[in-house]
């Protein structure tokens, strides 16, 4: 049973943001240790964290304000507790969970915290789930949360109309997480401001220090600047995280390792401009060392990755140009290896057609002779000298001349066949022709026996060849 009493109580106190165990018991063993009754009395009044002891019969007792808080005696154990900082409800201390703050001094940091992540509705849904709380019959209904980046800039607009524009640091209009990549990002520290608007010093702190020129301008070089009103849901949050008990409050924070910050440096209550001043020197000459560090690391590890990008960037384009080269040489081989196969194919083309004239020209050849034999058998033997024999001179147009005897009564076909016998002339289309007076034999003439065409008893001819 003790077992169970304590995991009650630590769930009741992770949700509600009460630190207080005995004052955490005090209000579940008040609600029968019904955990989700005594939440439920809880978050119906964010405004006052002992309104779950409201059904007990004793009235609470008055309490100091939120800003006094740390100069407030614990309280009694049968008195509820004085109220604390307005708490926006269960929602948002769900998001607050994974806040671990401690403080300690920018020497010796005691401890982080990690930064929560900003949960949406079905997360918050489901972890309240776990908690048994969710689907509960008339209980409350989970708000949605407001941008942090839109609360910062509500923050800032308000911090100039009531102090006046363009007076004190510079704070950025982003929410927290932002503000402090964007410091981790300039390499300074990030100054942090949480806005108590009831608290009597908040007027003249803000006026007389944070507006004072000095200081303005100091923060404003050295830092990067947050600020958050704890009337809203992330300067609320923040005001938890980082136990602020009394007001006006400040803190120097820096990024660390996964995800974690360092709380460097509490500034609680009113301070000259001087003291504040004082106090941020001091931060800022400590953590020089680990900025001008952490500066240098950033710049090495840019110029590693800038050079591990530009050997990269070389290792591709030597690939790329590796990789051309190659395509040009087997594009050149393909290329040549074309070429090779045209030229063979031209080649044995060549071959076939030398091979086929050869073959023509042969058979040509042979045609000839046997034309030239079949037309010397047809001629018969030359005739011998006498009344009836015709003696025919024939001129070559290569200049040879050839002579011989026919029969007058032999043809024009004849001369033609003797012509043909011969081994003088390579056209096959060609007439004969005589001189004085010109008379070409042609076809029409082929039938005309030598005397009937005038050649007895002896001719001159010439070979015309036709083109």
């Amino acid at each position: 049973m003790a077992e169970t009493v304590d995991d009650k109580v630590s769930y009741f106190q992770a949700i509600t943001g009460i630190s207080d165990p005995d004052l955490c018991t005090e209000i579940l063993a008040a609600h029968n240790w019904d955990l989700q009754v005594a939440v439920s009395s809880i978050t119906a009044n964010p405004s006052s964290p002992s309104a779950s002891a409201s059904t007990s019969s004793r009235e609470p007792a008055p309490s100091a304000p939120l800003e006094d808080a740390e100069l407030v005696a614990p309280p009694p154990p049968m008195q509820p507790p004085a109220p604390q900082q307005q708490q926006p409800g269960i929602a948002w201390k769900l998001v607050t969970l994974p806040f671990y703050v401690i403080s300690g001094g920018v020497g010796l940091v005691a401890g982080t915290f990690r930064l929560g992540a900003w949960v949406a509705g079905g997360v918050l849904s489901r972890s309240l789930s776990i908690l048994g709380l969710a689907g509960q019959a008339g209980g409350d209904r989970l708000l949605e949360l407001p941008p942090s980046a839109a609360e910062a800039a509500d923050f800032v607009a308000e911090f100039e109309r009531e102090f006046g524009a363009g007076r004190g640091p510079r704070f950025v209009a982003e929410g927290f997480a932002d503000a402090l990549q964007r410091a981790q990002r300039e390499f300074k520290l990030l100054f942090v401001y949480l806005h108590s608007p009831d608290h009597p010093d908040t007027p003249a702190f803000c006026g007389g220090c944070l507006c004072a020129e000095p200081v303005a301008a100091f923060i404003d070089e050295n830092f990067v600047s947050w600020g958050g009103s704890i009337r809203r849901t992330e300067g609320f949050k923040m005001s938890n995280s980082l136990n602020a008990s009394r007001f006006p409050f400040c803190a120097v924070v820096m990024a660390s390792t996964n995800q974690r910050i360092m709380l460097l440096q509490q500034v609680e209550g009113p301070k000259s401009p001087e003291e504040m001043i004082t106090i941020l020197q001091r931060v800022v000459e400590e953590c020089a060392t680990s900025l001008v560090a952490a500066r240098i690391e950033a710049e090495e590890r840019l110029n590693n990755q800038r050079l591990r990008e530009e050997q990269d960037a070389a290792y591709r384009a030597a690939l790329e140009a590796d990789q051309a080269r190659e395509r040009e040489r087997l594009q050149e081989l393909e290329r040549r290896e074309r070429e090779a196969a045209e030229a063979e194919r031209k080649r044995k083309e060549e071959e076939e057609a030398l091979v086929r004239a050869a073959q023509e020209a042969a058979e040509k050849e042979a045609a000839l002779a046997r034309r030239r034999h079949e037309k010397a058998m047809t001629l018969g033997a030359e005739p011998e000298k006498g009344p009836g024999v015709t003696q025919v001179l024939i001129r070559f147009p290569t200049g040879e001349r050839k002579e011989r005897r026919f029969h007058s009564s032999a043809t024009i076909t004849s001369l033609y066949d003797y012509v043909d016998s011969l081994d003088c002339l390579k056209a096959e289309k060609y007439s004969l022709v005589s001189n004085f007076p010109r008379v070409t034999y042609g076809p029409e003439k082929h039938s005309l026996t030598l005397e009937e065409a005038g050649l007895h008893p002896q001719a001159s001819l010439f070979i015309e060849v036709e083109q």
